[in-house]
């Protein structure tokens, strides 16, 4: 990507970097599978809140959450999945995850797709919860949505460039504020540096028919943070997922695009603290607890 990718270059980003090392953790019976994430925050803390990017992302999307929420004492997990090609298997394997970072139970910021998975995943542990709470960020209930169901099948066939050219036809075109065209210029260049398994799984689990079962996750507390200006997502997407959850948090942003925890941090890492604060002086806080000096501060 050009050097005109402010993002990439930044300072924030370059620290981000260099401070919090990236991990690869091999859960699986194929050692060649790995997760890819970014642990960040005090490792005490047994109910962190895990990030899952959308199709199109890597874990490092999440930069801005990362190093915003550990500033305030969160531990924030930024995690990237390895190739699956089911829903089922995605859910073993984010299960076999949390297991092995001996987690009791996790919060999840799930982006697009990462907060269809996070939905799922509620659904798949919900006779032995392993979700502590959701906040889902330009999300869905349903993959028939995008109308692949017949092809999706064909999509681990399909040349890297054909798929990325599926993906990138839903990024705006039209002329965006500059936060907006930062964050597209990052996720393009995250884009490319999938490989070919990476995103026709994505792809695949995006788009093989599955819906999540809402009254499976009706005692979870949920927050729906969406935007109202133009992103991939159509109004009647927006519109199930509010029926879904009745009772959820909803945190709108007048605009942000489809990528708003890059374009619109500082909102959304305000709604997540909110959502998080919830779960203060309760054995579910994904933070240190604070002495009473900070509490009054």
């Amino acid at each position: 990507m050009s050097s005109s990718n402010e993002l990439i270059h930044s300072q924030e980003y370059l620290s981000f970097r260099s401070s919090i090392p990236l991990r690869r953790i091999s859960v699986d019976s194929d050692a060649s599978k790995g997760w890819k994430i970014y642990d960040s925050g005090p490792k005490s803390v047994k109910v962190p809140i895990i990030c899952l990017p959308p199709a199109s992302g890597t874990a490092d999307v999440f930069f801005k959450q990362v190093l915003a929420l550990n500033a305030k004492g969160f531990r924030v997990i930024a995690a990237e999945p390895p190739a699956y090609w089911t829903v089922k298997e995605f859910c073993e394997g984010l299960k076999k995850l949390i297991d092995h970072l001996g987690l009791l139970k996790i919060h999840i910021f799930g982006a697009s797709l990462g907060g269809f998975l996070a939905q799922k995943f509620a659904e798949y542990t919900s006779n032995c919860s392993r979700v502590a709470s959701l906040i889902l960020c330009n999300s869905f209930t349903d993959t028939s949505i995008f109308n692949y169901a017949d092809t999706a099948s064909y999509f681990w066939m399909l040349p890297s460039l054909v798929l990325k050219r599926m993906v990138m036809g839903n990024f705006s075109n039209k002329i965006v504020d500059s936060k907006i065209a930062d964050s597209i210029d990052f996720m393009v260049d995250r884009l490319e540096s999938l490989t070919q398994p990476e995103l026709a799984s994505r792809l695949t689990l995006n788009c093989l028919e599955c819906a999540v079962q809402p009254q499976k996750l009706s005692g979870l507390k949920i927050t729906l943070i969406d935007v109202f200006d133009e992103y991939a997502l159509s109004t009647q997407v927006r519109e199930n997922l509010y029926k879904s959850y009745p009772s959820a948090k909803l945190a709108h942003l007048k605009s942000g695009g489809n990528f708003p925890y890059l374009s619109r941090c500082d909102e959304v890492n305000l709604h997540i603290q909110i959502h998080l604060r919830s779960f203060e002086d309760t054995n579910l806080w994904a933070a240190e607890p604070l002495n009473n000096t900070e509490k009054s501060h």
